[in-house]
């Protein structure tokens, strides 16, 4: 589908999800910034619901930062493309230094959305993760 901008992609999603019920207090929608946000923020309104952020990094290729092997997501968890990292032959000192770096933008961006505010909590409620598309789907999984 071809939007107008991210905003109206969210209030279009917003419809969508109210048709199926998605609507109340009961709700948090988390976005993945940059772009995800804009689209989650217009979700979370029509939703009134609970607008957060969920942070999800690419894990990048060595020499190919474009290619992404995996992602890691605050809280550390970590979903790898196995296929991946073995055919461009990741060391896994490579790895671990790539996942430490992640893991630190990760907080620094965590503590630019959210500051001193912690985590939601997610336990017994409908979760909404929103981005404004998915390349290999390694970081919405992650987020996930």
């Amino acid at each position: 589908m071809i939007f107008k901008n991210r905003r109206e992609a969210g209030r279009q999603l917003a419809r969508a999800l109210i048709k199926q019920g998605f609507k109340g207090k009961n709700t948090l929608v988390l976005g993945i910034p940059r772009g995800g946000l804009a689209v989650a923020d217009e979700v979370a309104k029509a939703l009134f619901a609970t607008l957060d952020v969920v942070i999800a990094r690419k894990l990048r290729a060595p020499y190919r930062p474009e290619l992404g092997i995996g992602a890691v997501v605050d809280g550390g968890h970590i979903v790898l493309n196995e296929q991946v990292v073995r055919s461009v032959g990741v060391s896994q000192d490579y790895l671990n230094r790539e996942i430490v770096y992640q893991k630190g933008e990760v907080e620094r961006r965590l503590r630019f959305y959210r500051g001193d505010h912690p985590a939601p909590e997610v336990a017994g409620k409908t979760v909404i993760v929103v981005d404004d598309g998915i390349a290999t789907g390694y970081a919405f999984r992650a987020s996930l």
